[in-house]
């Protein structure tokens, strides 16, 4: 495989995982609400991303870990 070829696989596979994640975060956050003010999604999208999506949810393309937890890991 060429390496143009090889780059253009990993953006695909980066561009799959920010797909879920805005998939994820819309499904689970953004489109249960009916949000009164922008400044009310900005705030819960903040606090979901700091206070559950780092910290606790596990994710596939991290061996089920969540991202804090693979982090240390990876410091380890």
């Amino acid at each position: 495989m060429s390496e143009q070829n090889c780059l253009s696989a990993e953006s695909a596979s980066r561009n799959a995982v920010v797909e879920t994640f805005f998939k994820t975060i819309k499904s689970e956050l953004i489109w249960p609400v009916a949000w009164q003010i922008r400044s009310q999604a900005e705030n819960a999208v903040a606090r979901y991303i700091d206070g559950f999506y780092n910290p606790i949810r596990r994710h596939s393309t991290l061996g089920y870990q969540s991202p804090v937890q693979f982090e240390m890991a990876g410091r380890e």
